[in-house]
């Protein structure tokens, strides 16, 4: 009998993702399920192995457990198709290719050709974006209010007007654009992005294509906190875009951001402190992550 390898991050949703098991035995109801908790298998390349091209294998968690799971893959020949049920907060990925959270979804051709950034000397692949600024304090901020008060969600919208009205520090930043450079004064935010949306339901970059080879970058910059305040909910819209004083965003294939000062950045919701710089390079997983099907 073929096998349904369930692997589910018990960290996600507040817990849900186990819970959500059951949708994929409906879904694949001939199939002979197996369920592992992915937090705790010590090499993912080894677990995989056991595959057969004809099996299924279901990954259920958050926009972060897709991040781990598509670095952890990395190099490897995938042994059959690759689903995602969602059970994050907020389910970027799942927004940005226009399904619904409680869809199974075969996300084999997602998890080629992705992005690398490179911060600090390491490598990173990302679904969603890279955020760097603002994104980040909120990131920095919220891992702190989940280690005092687990059972509690965060509210990364109040962290972030909070941050607005004088928790973070905008700074100078220079950008790179496959070669060409510009300068930019008090930038409150530069995400580059595989995708159109990040951090729960942000509209970073709307034309940005997922599949389309590119990476887009979005710059908030140049406004003082009342302009900021007016200008930042437009991004649940994408409608900020249409500020060109203070927002400027640009497409390429390899994208460098310099801060003078150092600040918090996240790579698909995973928070990394002091950046002073980050480099991306789009679909840098071509002709390495591969499939058997």
């Amino acid at each position: 009998m073929n096998k349904v390898y369930i692997l589910f991050n018990p960290l996600s949703g507040q817990g849900t993702a186990e819970e959500k098991s059951q949708t994929v035995k409906n879904y694949f109801s001939d199939f002979e399920i197996v369920k592992q908790d992915i937090t705790k298998i010590e090499n993912i390349k080894d677990y995989l192995s056991q595959a057969q091209k004809s099996d299924k294998i279901v990954l259920i968690g958050g926009d972060g457990t897709l991040n781990r799971f598509a670095n952890s893959i990395r190099e490897i020949v995938l042994p059959c198709e690759i689903y995602y049920l969602a059970s994050g907060t907020g389910n970027d990925f799942l927004k940005d290719i226009e399904k619904n959270d409680n869809e199974i979804v075969d996300i084999t051709k997602y998890l080629k050709n992705l992005p690398v950034a490179t911060i600090k000397g390491e490598e990173y692949l990302f679904i969603n974006g890279v955020g760097y600024g603002i994104d980040g304090y909120c990131c920095e901020v919220g891992d702190k209010q989940k280690e005092e008060n687990p059972d509690k969600k965060v509210n990364y919208t109040g962290i972030a007007i909070k941050g607005l009205l004088g928790g973070y520090k905008p700074c100078d930043a220079t950008v790179t654009v496959d070669g060409k450079t510009y300068e930019f004064k008090k930038v409150w935010i530069a995400p580059t992005m595989n995708g159109r949306f990040y951090g729960g339901g942000m509209i970073a970059t709307p034309n940005q294509e997922r599949e389309s080879g590119k990476v887009s970058l979005m710059i908030f910059h140049g406004s003082g906190k009342l302009k900021t305040l007016m200008i930042f909910p437009k991004i649940f819209k994408g409608e900020h875009v249409k500020s060109t004083k203070h927002v400027s965003v640009f497409e390429g294939n390899e994208i460098t951001v310099k801060f003078t000062k150092p600040r918090p950045l996240q790579v698909d919701g995973e928070t990394i402190l002091d950046v002073t710089e980050y480099c991306v390079k789009s679909a840098c997983q071509e002709n390495i992550l591969k499939t058997a099907v």
